[in-house]
């Protein structure tokens, strides 16, 4: 897919989010602008790129050996005479903006967008999706090979420092974010931070992590049963694991993300949880963990095949704990298919 520019309204468009420049041009570096225009697209970096934007990027690059990029990317726009100039309204930065801004010749004029290269992103291509694949099976066997080292010793740092550590050896690039280990009354914190707290006997633990593999994201969430449990958290597990399978059955091509969502609050609601679930049904993933779409109320997105989702509701219980089970799933032709390959019985360590 293409931008339109067109409908956007601009001649050309100012990319300084790295997701973004990444997925226009392959290239990979830590600081990096692309201006995007309908025929070209040239790619700005700093002299300890040359060599990789010359062996990564799908277009012709510049070095900028004095200054900042955007201060360059503005020498170009001026010379060529660009009259309707689009930036990343939701991903630039103040000096970005300023430096677009100032002094702009009077035929010149900035269009604020949002979301512009990220609506393309949202489906992805074959090849993206073998990415996320395989992300995910990396993902999953790391969380399966930490468990079975598990010793009730561990504290939450230790866990989440094995699965970071099972994910290398699987072949990930690293984690996709922070890995979240929350024992006992700490699974009920939604992004819970893992602590030097010993996890706890005959409580749930939650275990939140995702691997990045050739730049694509995963994303998985599973509670496992510390010893023995009592049967309030059982009947939560029970509720969640209802509600996650009711939100995956609904997805679909043309389906709203909202929909999605109400599927897993109406299943909850029945077990009188519906209020403990704080949060949205799920989110997009791809080159960054969070990326539209979100799949929570009051959204409008319709889903389309080539979409990749999480399906993620919880139930959280201050000073008891929380559930959340979470898989990564692929909006299809025909309905969805569930990446994730890790059972959601409830296991037991």
């Amino acid at each position: 897919m293409k931008l339109d520019f067109a409908a956007l309204g601009v001649d050309a468009l100012v990319v300084a989010a790295l997701p973004n420049v990444r997925y226009l041009t392959g290239f990979t570096g830590s600081n990096a602008i692309a201006l995007v225009e309908p025929h070209r697209t040239t790619l700005f970096t700093d002299p300890r790129y040359s060599d990789q934007a010359s062996r990564e990027a799908n277009c012709p690059s510049r070095t900028v050996k004095r200054g900042a990029l955007i201060l360059a990317v503005r020498k170009v726009l001026d010379r060529a005479g660009v009259r309707r100039i689009g930036f990343e309204r939701n991903r630039a930065s103040f000096a970005e903006h300023a430096a677009l801004a100032y002094k702009l010749p009077r035929r010149s004029t900035l269009v604020a967008l949002d979301h512009a290269v990220e609506k393309l992103r949202m489906i992805k291509t074959p090849g993206e999706i073998a990415k996320i694949r395989a992300s995910v099976e990396i993902n999953s066997r790391a969380f399966e090979r930490a468990l079975a080292r598990f010793q009730p010793s561990m504290t939450e740092l230790d866990l989440a420092a094995e699965i970071d550590y099972q994910m290398r050896l699987a072949g990930a690039d690293g984690p996709a974010f922070d890995t979240i280990v929350a024992s006992g009354e700490r699974a009920a914190l939604p992004h819970a931070h893992p602590t030097r707290a010993r996890i706890e006997a005959n409580r749930l633990l939650l275990i939140d992590a995702g691997a990045m593999v050739e730049g694509y994201a995963s994303d998985m969430t599973r509670v496992v049963a510390v010893g023995r449990i009592p049967a309030p958290l059982k009947r939560m597990y029970a509720a969640v694991r209802e509600a996650q399978q009711a939100a995956i059955d609904a997805v679909g091509p043309g389906v709203s993300s909202r929909l999605v969502d109400r599927r897993a609050r109406q299943t909850l609601k029945k077990y009188g949880m519906d209020r403990e679930f704080v949060h949205s049904t799920g989110h997009g993933l791809g080159l960054e963990i969070h990326e539209p779409p979100r799949l929570g109320r009051g959204e409008s997105v319709k889903l389309a095949a080539g979409m990749a989702i999480t399906i993620e509701p919880g139930v959280y219980r201050t000073g008891v704990g929380g559930v959340r089970i979470e898989d990564t799933v692929v909006v299809t032709a025909s309905g969805r298919e569930t990446l994730t390959p890790t059972t959601k019985d409830l296991l037991s360590i």
